[in-house]
């Protein structure tokens, strides 16, 4: 147990080493930092809000673009459940953004009518709890063999609550796309979300990044008609005008079919890329299998007619179709840079907002323990350093030193992994690394502890070191598991700062077993193989 291969010992100093040019960064100031050589590391661990402050933004959701949606899905199903009950009808059109009213051909088929078109109302709540209901009220209208739509106060209440989970979930993943983790996504009041956003000055990229929608749509164009005809003359039933987005060349206008043959919600992935003709950047696309389905059999039906790519209601491009499309992939082009394009590419990966949001209040906020209290943290963990290596010595004597030195190589370690990975540091990250250390010196003492038994029972020196070591390390592996099951399941089931500190946790129980098992054995190997041979009677500890 005491004795180490020269491979072994390489390897166990390697790592120590690696641990401590990798962390370095972090014990100095980023300009500091910026003066090195180029081949040295220069990765600091960024800090939470808590410990640094940030950005903050509050969004508002336009409501009333929810409930546009909102009626215009109930007036593509009114349409399919009246035409699959034969039921016949002379208009259904949306009466400002409050209702949908349907005027039925014959009046005396109102109440059939009634009864189908009851089907497009999704239950909401918990009959249970009482909250029980309907998102939408169909009822009879004023004039004989209407009908009006129109959506519920419960309703409403959920379908922006569900919204608002939506865009919360959408900016996470937007926000994460960055590599930036422990920004802080909070819903506020019924329609408003609030982001704080570690570390940042600057919010230009942040508002950006979530100011668009971001919603991918394919349309058909129609293939007899230009927008300008249909100004003239009258929309076709089924098709709305987009604008487009060139600044320059082609149509300002398109004549599409309002209902999409793709949506973005069909996306599998989106990167950024060259055109290897032009070498433009461009978007490279790839459909589910719902997707290439529907792409497949569109483009394959309509070669050598044009096809829209639509963005946030505005016109990307529109190529015409020279073969069918079978693979499921594309690409995406159009007036972009290649920031414009990484971001563009990161907002598809992650969804569309489920509305466009508005930013009604933004500032910098300081960190949220206050300068005072981050200095007091610091003394504070100082202080009980110096109590630590202070008590341990004492007493284990020289054995006690050998422990000390595994603490500093299990934080130098610690510092390093969360480095790599690039876990953001807050205050239960803190937390995190303090149980940590105190996990790393409960090892020791257990081994301590054991090697002082193995001694009364008047083992050698050596062999009691040897036994202490062997029978100590169970009951370090099962403590440590425990404590590493309960901190995978708070990653799992937490989010946030409880996150940051099962991460931590993490980190802290590998490297802890490492230096105070591994790394303090080697050192008290060393320390016998420095001893003259004969001359060790006593253990110092």
């Amino acid at each position: 147990m005491l004795q180490f291969t020269r491979t072994k010992i390489a390897l166990i100093i390697l790592t120590c080493l690696a641990g401590l040019i990798v962390a370095m960064p972090n014990f100095f100031s980023k300009e500091t930092v910026a003066s090195w050589p180029s081949f040295m590391p220069k990765m600091q661990m960024p800090l939470g809000l808590d410990l640094q402050g940030g950005a903050y933004l509050l969004l508002a959701m336009d409501e009333g673009e929810i409930k546009k949606d909102w009626l215009n899905n109930l007036r593509d199903e009114s349409r399919k459940v009246l035409r699959d009950a034969r039921i016949g009808f002379t208009g259904i059109g949306i009466q400002g953004t409050q209702q949908l009213v349907i005027k039925l051909a014959k009046p005396d088929e109102r109440d059939a009518a009634l009864k189908e078109l009851r089907k497009v109302r999704q239950p909401i709540g918990s009959a249970v709890l009482g909250t029980g209901g309907y998102d939408v009220d169909v009822n009879e209208g004023n004039d004989p063999g209407s009908i009006v739509i129109k959506p519920s106060e419960a309703g409403l209440r959920a379908r922006l609550s569900n919204a608002a989970a939506a865009s919360i979930e959408t900016i996470n993943r937007r926000i994460n796309n960055l590599g930036t983790s422990e920004s802080t996504i909070v819903r506020q009041g019924l329609d408003r979300i609030l982001i704080q956003f570690p570390g940042l000055k600057d919010t230009k990229d942040l508002k950006a990044l979530i100011g668009e929608t971001a919603k991918l749509t394919f349309h058909e164009v129609n293939p007899s008609m230009s927008a300008d005809e249909a100004k003239e003359t009258a929309i076709p039933a089924g098709y709305k005008i987009y604008p487009s987005d060139k600044e320059e060349g082609g149509p300002s206008e398109y004549l599409l079919r309002e209902q999409p043959v793709v949506q973005g919600e069909d996306l599998a992935d989106a990167q950024p890329g060259f055109d290897s003709r032009t070498n433009e950047p461009v978007i490279n696309f790839r459909f589910n299998q719902v997707g290439a389905r529907k792409f497949a059999n569109f483009t394959k039906n309509n070669v050598g007619k044009p096809f829209a790519i639509v963005l946030d209601d505005k016109v990307l491009s529109a190529p015409v179709i020279r073969e069918p499309i079978l693979g499921g992939s594309g690409q995406i082009s159009g007036n972009f840079t290649v920031e414009s394009s990484n971001r563009l590419a990161v907002q598809l990966r992650s969804g569309a907002l489920p509305t466009k949001l508005t930013i009604v209040e933004e500032r910098t906020v300081g960190p949220s323990l206050g300068a005072d209290s981050i200095a007091d943290g610091k003394r504070a963990g100082i202080i009980g350093g110096i109590a630590v290596i202070f008590l341990t010595v004492l007493a284990y004597g020289t054995f006690g030193i050998f422990a000390c030195v595994g603490l500093v190589v299990h934080l130098i370690l610690t510092v390093a992994l969360m480095t790599i990975i690039g876990s953001t540091l807050t205050l239960p990250g803190i937390a995190g690394l303090v149980l940590g250390v105190a996990m790393a010196v409960d090892a020791n003492v257990l081994i301590y502890e054991r090697v002082r038994e193995e001694l009364r029972t008047g083992k050698t020196p050596v062999s009691a070191i040897d036994a202490g070591f062997q029978r100590a390390f169970v009951t370090i592996a099962d403590s440590q598991l425990t404590t590493l099951a309960c901190a995978i399941i708070m990653f799992w089931l937490g989010s946030g700062p409880i996150r940051g500190f099962a991460v931590t946790l993490t980190i802290g129980i590998m490297t802890s077993i490492f230096a105070s098992v591994t790394v303090v054995r080697l050192l008290i190997s060393f320390w016998l193989k420095a001893q003259p041979k004969g001359r060790i009677q006593t253990v110092p500890v």
